[in-house]
């Protein structure tokens, strides 16, 4: 064999592994090799990585979450509140006087500020009175007293005025809750335990939870959140990546008596509606049909004998209410125990208002919530299990508001 056949033959097996290394490059790459012939199949290897760039997700940090600019661009509108109740002369505590401190926002540049109610009322229902006295303090130290316009105690709303001459008022921007997705981040902020301007952040966990008001209603709609959120939080801003208002943090649910990461909000479209009418008189008024139903689901309406899946079977009719005037029947004082729940049976079960079905446990007071007292509604019915008919009721105001009964 000739020197010169030799090494034609080595050039041969060096180029045949060149091009098998740099077809597979385009693939998966190729390693484990040393020498010369590395050295050439890095130039491939470097542009099949860049030409792969776009489908790492880097990207996503664009329209990313960022506390430090949400906690930045919001926190000069968030305000502590203070309230007095007993109060006279100076305000200072003493005589039987107590105290509540809460948190809140400012609405806009004159001088309105939004909280919970309970921050600056005490008592129960219609009987819920007014502090004496309320402090707001800004985040540049500045404290001023203010006047509460109205407050709703069925959302747990309450507009407070203050003056706003001297002050530099930051308005937060309101954002819409009707768009949330279980998952999407928040941001709360609040005073918790008194610590001012504290920042927590967290995720949407659920929506459209039914949870307690100042009143025998709940409020429908809330944002559950795992946002840390604790006393003296109430009424502060509960935000998106844009820093909009899309609630504000009311109450926690807690075996611990502190944030056990179970924490909701009240809706800004709820705010909304409340303050708008808070603006206008002083107090909210509510759309009421005057029914206790529990929802239907398919296993239940087959054990009932009843040609839904879906409704609200009517338990109690209120005595002179909306709805017993127009003829709705609730249960007849039969019940029946299924898959370890008890159930008021033989009464109509609602199906749609106005067209609109009755699907979930909350639609129903979701969908009369939308109207206004006195308005009339055109109520899907089951009777007697089969008997499909609409019944017009006329709607009445919700008992246990500011001066209501």
């Amino acid at each position: 064999m000739s020197l010169r056949g030799a090494a034609h033959r080595r050039r041969r097996r060096k180029a045949l592994a060149l091009a098998t290394c740099t077809a597979a490059l385009a693939i998966a790459g190729c390693g484990g090799s040393s020498g010369s012939g590395t050295d050439q199949a890095s130039a491939p290897s470097t542009t099949t990585t860049e030409t792969a760039k776009p489908q790492v997700v880097v990207q996503a940090a664009d329209t990313g979450f960022d506390a430090a600019q949400v906690f930045k661009d919001a926190s000069p509108g968030v305000v502590t509140i203070r309230s007095v109740f007993g109060a006279s002369g100076s305000g200072a505590l003493g005589g039987g006087a107590s105290a509540a401190e809460g948190s809140g926002f400012v609405l806009d540049p004159d001088g309105e500020i939004v909280t919970n109610a309970h921050v600056v009322t005490d008592g129960n229902g219609s009987d819920r009175k007014v502090a004496d006295q309320v402090f707001i303090e800004f985040p540049d130290r500045n404290v001023v007293s203010g006047e509460v316009l109205g407050f709703d105690p069925f959302y747990d709303v309450a507009l407070i005025k203050i003056d706003p001459d001297g002050l530099n008022l930051k308005p937060l921007e309101l954002g819409d809750d009707n768009s949330l997705v279980v998952g999407e981040p928040v941001a709360a902020i609040g005073s918790p335990f008194g610590e001012l301007q504290s920042l927590s952040v967290g995720v949407v966990s659920a929506i459209d939870r039914s949870v307690k008001s100042l009143t025998q209603f709940q409020i429908e709609g809330a944002i559950q959140t795992d946002a840390s959120i604790n006393p003296g939080n109430s009424g502060g801003p509960l935000l998106d990546s844009q820093a909009r208002v899309i609630g504000i943090n009311q109450q926690i649910e807690t075996a611990s008596g502190a944030n056990d990461g179970v924490g909701f909000a009240v809706p800004i479209s709820a705010i909304k509606r409340s303050v708008d009418q808070l603006r206008a008189d002083g107090k909210a008024d509510y759309a009421y049909i005057g029914v206790s139903s529990q929802a239907l689901y398919p296993q239940l309406a087959d054990k009932l004998g009843i040609d839904s899946d879906t409704g609200g079977l009517i338990a109690d009719v209120v005595k002179g209410g909306p709805a017993a005037q127009a003829g709705l029947k609730g249960s007849d004082g039969s019940t029946i125990t299924f898959q370890a729940g008890k159930y008021d049976t033989g009464g109509d079960v609602i199906l749609s208002v106005d067209g609109k079905k009755v699907t979930r446990p909350e639609d129903l007071a979701l969908l009369i919530a939308a109207q206004k007292p006195g308005e009339k509604v055109k109520i899907g019915i089951l009777r007697d299990g089969d008997k499909k008919m609409d019944v017009e009721v006329t709607l009445g105001s919700r008992p246990g508001g500011p001066g209501g009964g």
